[in-house]
């Protein structure tokens, strides 16, 4: 182990390791970003900055953090850094970087080579044992860093001396597909750049424990990073597409809205796309309101119907029940419910709820299915945000000589509120976007020329159920049913928009609807919380 003493490579508050590792780990997150960009086609692999392509870019990226992790791990291992290794990186580190060699080993054999089985097996199997061995009989510093440095520069000097660029192109035998180098580079830098950053991070914090844990974090930050861009990315390419088509005829005064009682009209923004219809004869601009009120419908259908039931139950369950076999049973059904494809509850609405309630498709059954398929969460969410209730809670209140219902009602499910709402919130956020279980119970005409009035459908009837609502039980059109229309009808009945147009600006009023849902669960779960906390 190298002694912990100071040394003459200091820079400033940092040391050399430190800078160097600095470095690996910006290239390595540059290298992620921009990978990231070329895959989703945001940054042109075309692109020249300096006479040389974004790949080989990426390819010279891989090359700087392999010269860098070499330098601190050798620099480490010769004593001339303040680190402190482990005599090795461990078996579980000498696993990964067999796998990782083994499989490199193969591909160059094959692809670069033209090795045939009888060569690149043999490869594989050298190549890993080399890996294996490097990083588990070797001090940690070397252990963590050559390894991973090798993969980093044979991967890089392959791109950057031109043996793979945009138009190579990757054959596998095993597959009838094929895997453009314009797709793959940008793949391998992001392995590649999270490989770096581990190894970086552990040099950085000196190695050791404390470099196991930064290696770590930085590992899985990099990673909770990436899904973040891809999230991000999804979402701005939904807006770019489906901006101007949401945007058409839309004015910031354009519009009228008229006081009721007092009779008063006044400017008010205009936004036809959102508020028209999308069929009709004089509708110039095609909207989806018809798909917006009908998603809202099912929404509130489907938590009028789950929240009660999944919440009463997961009371009973929870404060009871007796904790044995039948909770046991109602546990596993519940998480098999959940994980049940939302194609299967369709077809049970299908089945058993069109023929006893409507005889068609319908805004009901589509509540009921969806309200189906809310209810497992519901209950799963409900029932762990009543366990986690401290007993404290009850045992102060039975000794003021409450009841236990009265204990239940006043205690306990406000103090489960919030992680109640949580679960409501996730699963309003799935079945908003359904659309499976709605071609099979729910859906009309793909342009609908109208909207449910299901609040004025209400009527009173001498027979039972005595209140009969005739929009509840037509057909109706959502958004995600909407989009769906949209793509399959192959010619828009209107010439303003093509059908791609149209389905990109349904598509953003659906991504728009759900975050709206979202901000009203999140409101609401931060309400109730601080009223618990009397803030």
């Amino acid at each position: 182990m190298s002694t912990v003493r100071d040394t003459a490579l200091h820079s400033g508050d940092s040391t050399t390791s430190e800078l160097i590792a600095n470095v690996v780990l910006a290239v390595s997150f540059a290298g992620f970003v921009v990978s990231w960009g070329v895959l989703f086609q945001w940054i042109d692999e075309a692109t020249t900055v300096a006479g040389a392509t974004v790949l080989v870019l990426l390819g010279v990226a891989l090359l700087v953090a392999a010269v860098g992790l070499v330098a601190v791990g050798v620099a480490s291992r010769l004593d001339r850094l303040d680190t402190t290794p482990s005599p090795t990186a461990g078996f579980t580190v000498g696993a990964v970087f067999g796998v990782l060699w083994s499989v490199l080993g193969a591909l160059f054999a094959t692809t670069l080579l033209g090795a045939g089985t009888v060569l690149w097996v043999p490869a594989a199997v050298a190549f890993g044992a080399a890996g294996s061995l490097a990083a588990t009989i070797t001090r940690e510093d070397i252990g963590s860093t050559v390894p991973v440095a090798v993969v980093l520069a044979m991967l890089g000097g392959a791109v950057v001396l031109g043996q793979i660029d945009a138009a190579w192109v990757w054959a596998p035998a095993w597959s009838s597909a094929s895997f453009p180098g314009s797709e793959l580079i940008p793949a391998v830098v992001i392995a590649g750049s999270l490989l770096a950053a581990w190894s970086g991070a552990k040099a950085k914090a000196g190695f050791g424990a404390q470099g196991r844990q930064a290696g770590a974090f930085a590992l899985i930050g990099t990673v909770v990073f990436g899904m973040l861009a891809v999230l991000g990315l999804l979402i701005g390419f939904i807006v770019v597409n489906g901006l101007e088509t949401m945007l058409t005829g839309a004015s910031l005064l354009g519009g009228q809205l008229t006081i009721p009682v007092v009779g008063v009209t006044i400017p008010w923004p205009a936004f036809p796309f959102a508020t028209n219809v999308t069929g009709g004869l004089f509708v110039e601009v095609p909207g989806v309101l018809p798909a917006t009120i009908g998603t809202l419908w099912l929404v509130f259908g489907a938590v009028v119907f789950a929240v009660p039931l999944g919440v009463g139950a997961a009371v009973f369950l929870t404060e009871y029940a007796e904790h044995g076999r039948f909770t046991q049973v109602v546990e596993v059904a519940t998480n098999g419910l959940w994980s049940t494809p939302s194609i299967v509850f369709g077809l049970f609405g299908l089945a058993f709820l069109v023929p006893r309630i409507s005889g068609g498709n319908s805004i009901l059954v589509g509540q009921l299915v969806l309200g189906f398929m809310l209810l497992p969460l519901v209950l799963i969410t409900s029932r762990e945000a009543v366990l986690a209730v401290p007993d404290e809670y009850r045992d102060a209140s039975a000794a003021l000589g409450v009841t236990k219902w009265q204990t239940i009602r006043s205690v306990v499910v406000p103090a489960a509120m919030p992680g109640t709402i949580t679960g409501v919130i996730l699963g309003v956020g799935r079945i908003a976007g359904e659309t499976a279980p709605l071609l099979l119970v729910f859906g009309g005409p793909p342009y609908p020329s109208n909207t449910p009035n299901v609040l004025g459908s209400f009527a009173l009837t001498p027979n039972p159920p005595f209140v009969t609502n005739e929009a509840l039980l037509s057909p109706a059109s959502a958004l995600p049913y909407q989009l769906y229309s949209t793509i399959t009808a192959g010619v828009f009945p209107k010439e303003i928009f093509t059908n791609q147009q149209f389905g990109w600006g349904t598509a953003l009023v659906l991504l728009l609807v759900v975050i709206g849902l979202y901000a009203v669960g999140v409101g609401s779960r931060l309400y109730f919380r601080r009223k618990l906390h009397h803030e």
